[in-house]
Order: structure tokens, then sequence, then C-alpha cells
């Protein structure tokens, strides 16, 4: 053979290239129907189903051992024993198919499931509703040809969504995450009536899932999941669980793994996961519990993000839908089936009624005596009885066949002469009231469907509540909870920054997640990332770490413009930049310099003392100036004229105050955070000495800073408000123990940050009712139901003194179950932001 035909054995469609064209389409085919992605009918793989149909097979009520399950699904297709036994594992794990019994292993921790000749397993009653009749199931083959198995089976129920499903084929993936029990049987209703429904995953590892971009389960949609930690005390968390496909030694590794790596700070961590989850955190000596709860989120797998990505064999092809179309799909196909079932009951009801109809015409109008006639062959007895039927063929509701009255004839003689005509009545009378019932459902099948979902749900959604938490997430920045895990150096005069310099001069411990920003004494800027050497200018006169859109933080700056002489001084503030650009402060010109140079968090404007030259033509050669003068400007604003006299030095004289209005914050009860951009309930605004006040339903309060990484119990609080030590705090509150309500008038008198103080009697059952730091608060207090209804205002002002915030306080009312107690809407306000 010479190369040219050599080449064609390549070329042509029969040879190794035709080939293996078709052998890699044919491979690819396989492993995305036969192996990775499931039906949308049964939402089985293929493994799945014959597992399935193997243990209906062994079904006897007793459990069996999965080693024998295994076996018995083996011979429906040859998969591995191994791909087998997990994939039972898998299906009993989510606990809603399989009973199990044995060491199943543990999705939360991870731990394997014991050997399968250890653990049994057996069908579920749920799987046996929901998965099987032999009647609506059609059926194939098996790999050689001995055995019958199921297409899919007929699942009445939404199992795709409810399991969830992941695998990975040639050329596409699918990940469908799972879905609550009770919630997907409520949608399928919804659909079945016509009404609106939206379905968010469900875990059964619990947590919280922000469900915001979940875009239907479609490609290009994300969730995040979270871990709830919980803060025992200021030196130590708890980890209650686990995100989705975590476990627990994952979660422990990442955030031993974020420690090694600087990212947050503790002491070490523990499993203590039994029934429940618990991992414990003990936090470093003065590491802030809120900023470390923060930092687990932002660098640990304290928080995961999922990217759904739904697809299914939809009539042997790959498709991708969202899981609203999922559910549609199996409400319908249960609707399907459940008329399929409809009408094969109605067919042998039919049946049953015509054959009890020909028996008892049969033996009432004693046509079995056709059998004691003498007739030459069998046939003609046949036909004997045949035109015996004939006159009452109208009281039937089909042809009398041949095999109906060979079925009659082969009735034992005894059973002729006990037949109790009366019981044949009575059982033409059942089956005819079960004939109405059939026909009424399938004339009303969306009801019949509708009434099958809840009888699912009436008899297994008992403990099938929603364990994941629908909460939507704030976004942690990653640098404003990092923890300083670096030091940062300077050569202020080759002008180097960096970790690596440790010979230079030591600046601020900072995160290598920071950026610094940098001043040089030729009024150049740049803003760089941390790193271990980097050029900034020769010179530098300031550094530190920048914050990013930062509106406080102000620049008071003198500088030289190098051509004309003249000194001119600006304020300005950095909140966004180019990193790594150099942004030039001064007019540009050659020789231009920085005078002075001072940073200011709080927007303060110093006094300064100017001295000039002592070769200056100017009179007076000191002079002071007073940055109080000047607005605030863009950083590329050339600013004021100082002089136009050299100058020699310009030295601080008096340190200033800020000349920024107060900083506004709104409390965002959602997240539990404070925050500057307007989202939640208005706060004040506050200078830089002010306080919060907050106040739980546990009848405690604390004092706290406007720190913004700080958190919130929200659902705890009923009041947080600008601290003022002069307000009057009125609250109302149960005393269990005398089934009481006291109320007490009080002045907050402690000053300790963060730190709570009981102001109500302690006592089991004891809780704060109401509060309010109004002037004249007005208690507006209900009593008894109906008739018996009664309504008083006080005002609690005029009846009860301030006294000590310990002071157990004097009696308002008797306690009962019917006692409403509100706080009067003032007037002057129209609405009561203080009501609670």
């Amino acid at each position: 053979m010479d190369k040219k035909d050599n080449f064609n054995v390549f070329k042509n469609d029969t040879g190794i290239h035709g080939q293996y064209k078709t052998w890699f389409l044919d491979y690819a085919s396989y492993v995305i129907l036969e192996r990775a992605v499931p039906a949308v009918e049964d939402g089985l793989k293929p493994v799945q189903r014959r597992i399935l149909h193997a243990m209906k097979e062994m079904d006897d009520g007793r459990y069996n051992k999965v080693a024998n399950i295994i076996g018995q699904s083996m011979q429906f297709h040859p998969h591995g024993d191994a791909s087998i036994g997990d994939a039972i594992v898998n299906l009993g794990q989510k606990d809603l198919l399989i009973d199990t019994q044995g060491n199943w292993g543990d999705v939360r921790t991870g731990d394997d499931a014991a050997a399968a000749r250890y653990i049994e397993a057996r069908l579920s009653k749920f799987a046996l509703d929901v998965a099987f009749n032999e009647k609506t199931t059609s059926w194939q083959l098996s790999y050689d040809g001995r055995k019958n198995e199921p297409v899919v089976l007929p699942m009445k129920f939404p199992l795709l969504l409810a399991q969830g499903a992941e695998g990975i084929a040639v050329g596409l993936a699918t990940k469908i995450l799972p879905h609550n029990f009770c919630e997907l049987i409520d949608a399928s209703i919804k659909y079945l009536r016509g009404k609106k429904f939206q379905l968010y995953p469900d875990f059964q590892t619990g947590g919280m899932v922000d469900t915001a971009n979940y875009n239907d389960g479609k490609r290009g949609g994300k969730i995040r999941v979270r871990s709830r930690i919980e803060e025992i005390d200021k030196k130590t968390l708890a980890i209650r669980d686990v995100p989705y496909s975590v476990t627990t030694a994952q979660l422990m590794d990442s955030i031993v793994k974020a420690n090694d790596q600087g990212k947050i700070k503790i002491k070490k961590v523990t499993d203590n996961t039994a029934a429940e989850v618990e991992i414990i955190v003990d936090l470093a000596p003065g590491i802030s519990p809120d900023i470390t709860i923060d930092a687990l989120y932002a660098f640990t797998d304290c928080e995961i993000s999922i990217s759904p990505n739904a697809c299914v064999i939809v009539g042997n092809t790959p498709k991708f839908l969202g899981v609203d179309e999922l559910l549609k799909i199996s409400a319908n196909y249960t609707s399907d089936l459940l008329k399929k079932e409809l009408e094969i009951r109605l067919s042998e009801l039919n049946d049953k009624w015509h054959y009890t109809s020909l028996e008892k015409i049969f033996f009432e109008e004693k046509i079995y005596k056709e059998l004691e006639k003498k007739h030459e062959a069998w046939d003609k007895v046949i036909e004997g009885i045949a035109k015996a039927f004939a006159p009452f063929t109208k009281q039937l509701k089909r042809e009398v066949s041949r095999e109906d009255i060979l079925k009659l004839t082969e009735k034992p003689v005894r059973r002729i002469y006990r037949l109790d005509i009366e019981e044949l009545n009575k059982q033409i009378k059942g089956l005819e009231a079960d004939i109405k019932e059939v026909k009424r459902n399938l004339a009303n099948l969306v009801d019949y469907a509708v009434a099958y979902y809840e009888g699912l749900l009436k008899k297994y959604g008992k403990g099938r509540e929603r364990k994941t938490e629908i909460k939507a997430f704030e976004a942690i920045q990653a640098k404003q909870v990092a923890i300083a895990n670096v030091k940062l150096y300077v050569n202020r005069a080759d002008g180097f920054i960096g970790t690596g310099l440790k010979k230079d001069e030591f600046v601020t411990d900072c995160s290598d997640l920071d950026d610094i920003i940098a001043f040089t004494r030729s009024g150049k800027m740049k803003v760089v990332k941390t790193a271990e050497k980097v050029f900034i200018g020769k010179d530098i006169i300031h550094l530190a770490i920048f914050r990013k859109n930062d509106d406080r933080t102000t620049y008071n700056m003198i500088y030289l413009d190098g051509k004309s002489g003249v000194s001119y001084a600006k304020r300005f503030q950095v909140s966004g930049v180019t990193r790594d650009k150099e942004y030039d402060l001064t007019k540009g010109t050659e020789k231009s310099k920085t005078h002075y140079l001072s940073v200011n968090p709080n927007g303060e404007a110093e006094v300064v003392r100017v001295i000039l030259s002592a070769s200056a033509s100017a009179r007076i050669k000191e002079f002071d100036f007073y940055f109080e003068t000047l607005e605030i400007k863009a950083r590329g604003s050339m600013g004021n004229q100082v002089t136009k006299y050299p100058i020699r030095t310009v030295k601080l004289k008096e340190a200033g105050k800020s000349t920024l209005s107060d900083r506004k914050f709104w409390f965002d009860d959602h997240f539990g955070r404070l925050n500057t951009e307007e989202k939640g309930e208005f706060l004040g605004a506050f200078d830089t000495e002010d306080r919060l006040l907050v106040i739980y339903g546990d009848g405690s309060y604390e004092l706290r800073d406007t720190e913004l990484t700080q958190r919130f119990d929200a659902e705890k609080i009923l009041r947080i408000e600008k601290f003022d030590p002069e307000k009057i705090i009125t609250a109302i509150y149960l005393d269990n123990e005398k089934m009481q309500f006291n109320v007490k008038r009080f002045k907050i008198e402690t000053t300790t940050l963060q730190n709570r103080f009981v102001f109500i009697k302690e006592g089991e059952g004891n809780r704060l009712e109401a509060v309010t730091s109004e002037d004249e608060p007005i208690a507006l207090i209900a009593s008894g139901r109906g008739a018996q209804a009664k309504a008083q205002k006080i005002n609690i002002a005029s009846v009860v003194e301030i006294m000590g915030w310990k002071a157990v306080g004097a009696k308002l009312v008797d306690y009962n179950k019917t006692v409403d107690i509100q706080w009067e809407i003032p007037k002057s306000k129209g609405k009561q932001p203080e009501l609670f």
C-alpha cells in the first residue's frame, strides 16, 4: 500500500478517522443518556432506576443486605458493584425513597457508610406509594435480554427537584439542587390550580441561603450558602451547621488554612459534632467576634457559592430547563399517570361488572342448565348458552364473548348450588358506585390530582419542613475584615515600600489584601497593592492603608509651583483611583514640591505657621494660615495662593476641628448592620464621640460605637437609637413571678461599650414588653375581648418617678393573655418610630 492509499484509510468514513468520529459520538451519547443525566419523567439516572426496581422485586417488607441489592441490580446492567453501592448509599442518605438500617455515614461530617455486607435497606412506604405501578410502567429488555426493566418509573412526585441531581457527562454537566418536600407539593397544587409559585433550594444540612441570583436553577444562576455562626461570648464562636456539599472536616481545614494565611486569628478550632453540628472557634486575644464572623464568611467555607445547571433527558435528548418548568412537567406527568390509573381501574371495574352481571343472569335465569343438555359437541353447548343470553344483552354494556362463556362454564358445580343472587346484586351495586366515583374523578382530574398531592403532604409531610433559611446576605468586603497579617516598611529616601524591607523603617501592620496610598515630596501620589517591594518615588513623605470610597479623610496640602515660585494651599479627598497610576497633586511643573501635608480622618482643618525664607523681600516673614478658609475640592484642583514669596518651612500651630457635617447612619434590620447608604431606619447624625443605645427584648441594653463592621442581632432588638445620656427611658416589662406588668423610668448611667446591662427584674419568663424614649409617653392598655374588652390611657410620666436603672419599678397592670400594651403615637410626629 502506498502513502496515498494509507492516507485514504484514515480519511475515509469507513476508516479509522470515520470510526473515531462515530465511536466518540456513541460514547458521548451513552454517557449522557445512560450514566450521568437523569430522566425528566422520574428524576432518576439509569443505575438509580435499576436499584429501585431490584429492591421492588426483592420487597417483602423486611430489610435486605445492601450487598444482596447490589447483586440483584447487576442482573439488569453490569454496573460495577462499587458504583452500585455508592449509588445506593447516596439514595439512602437522602432519606426519601429508602429506609436504612446500620451505619450509612453522615453527609455533614463526610463519614463513609459501612461495607455493603453490614448495612441493610428496603423501599420506604413513600417510594412504594409514588414510584411503582406495573400497569402503568413501560418495559424494555435488560442488556442480555433475560430480564425486563422499566424504561422510566411511574413517578407521581417531583423527585428530581426533591432529591437534586449532579453528574458530569461528555461535553455537558448537570447540577440540580434539592428543594423542600412540602414546598414542592404546595407548588404542584398551585400549578394545577393555575396559580403562581416559586421554588428555592432547601438542604438537609440546614444553614442559610441567598437566592437573589438563583435564576430558576438555570445556567448562569448562582446561590450563596452560609453556616449559622453564633457568638457564645466575646472570645468564642460556635458554627451550628455546614453549607451544602461541605463537610465539617473540610470546613475546619478551611478555617485552619485561613488562620495560617493570616486572614483570621484564632487560638483553636474544635469539632464537637454529634447529633447536631457544633464547631467551636476560640478567638485570639483582642480579636473582634463581629469582624471574625465576617472574615469566616469571606475567607473560609462557612460561605460558598453554588452555580446550578439544570440539565435533564427529555425524549432521549439533553435539555436545559428551569426548576419551574421541571415542576410543571412533573405535575403534568403525575396527572397523566393518575388518569391512566383511573382509566385502567375503570376498565377493570367494567370488566368485573360485566362478568358479575353475566354470572347473575347465568344462574338467575338458569342458563347453566344448558350444560345438562346432551349435545353432540362442546361448541354446541357454547352456542346454546350464547343464544340463551341473547334476550339479556340490553342489560349488559358489551357483547358476550366466547371467553366470557368459557369462564362461566369453568365454575365448580358446588359453586352453582351455593350461589347467592342477593350477594351478586350487592356486588353489582358496589361496582356501579365505584364506576361512578372513578368517572367523576376522571371528569374532575385536577381536583383528583390535588387531593392526591394533599394526601401525600398529610401522610409524609411531617418532619420535612424547610431546614435552610432563605435570607439575603450583605456583601462582605474582604479588605475590611481581613486581619493585619503582614508588616509594611518604607525606604523614604530611595522611594521603596513593601513587606520585605525589614531592615528599613516600620510603618504599620496591614493585610496582604490592602491597598497602600503614598505621597512624595515632589507632589506625586500613587496607590499600590501590598507587595514585598514596590517603587513609589524618591523622598516619600507619607503612606498609609488606602480605603476606597472614603468620603471623610481629608488631605490638607501646601505646595510650591516650580515654574512661578508661587505656593498654593488646597484641601482634597481621595475616594477612588486607578491602582499603580501616578497622580500629580501640583500644577505639574518642574521643581514643584510639597511644603506641608496633613491627613485628617474626619475633615479637620488646622492652623499652620508659615515661615518665609530669610532672603524673601516680604515685610512680614511669618504668618498663620487657616485651612478652614478653604473648601474641599478635587485632588487635581490648583488651590488658593498662600504667598508668592519663597517659603522656608511650614509648621503646625494648632490642631483643627472637623469641618465636615456629622456622619449620618441608618440601621438595616434585615441584615443587622449600620450603613451610610440610607438603607433602613435613620438613626441620626453622629459625631466621632457619639454612641448608639441598643435595647433588647430580654430587658437588657448596651452602648455601641458606630463602627460599620459590627453585627447586630436584629431579631432580638426592640429599640436602637442615638444615645443621649439626658434622655429618660420608659420601659414596661412582664414580672412573670407576680403575673403583673411593671413600669419604670430611668436614665442610662453606664458608659462602658459593648457590655450588656439588664435593667428589668431578673427571673424566668420575664420579658420587655414596650420601651420608648419619648418625653411624655402615654401607654394604651387594652384587655379582654368582645363585650368584655376594656381600654385605658395612662400618662406614664405623671404617675411614675424617675428611678435608677437597677430599680424594679412600679406595678402598672395585672397580666393576662388578653392584655395588649402600646404607646400612643404623638400627634406632632404623625409617625412613631419609638413604637415597638
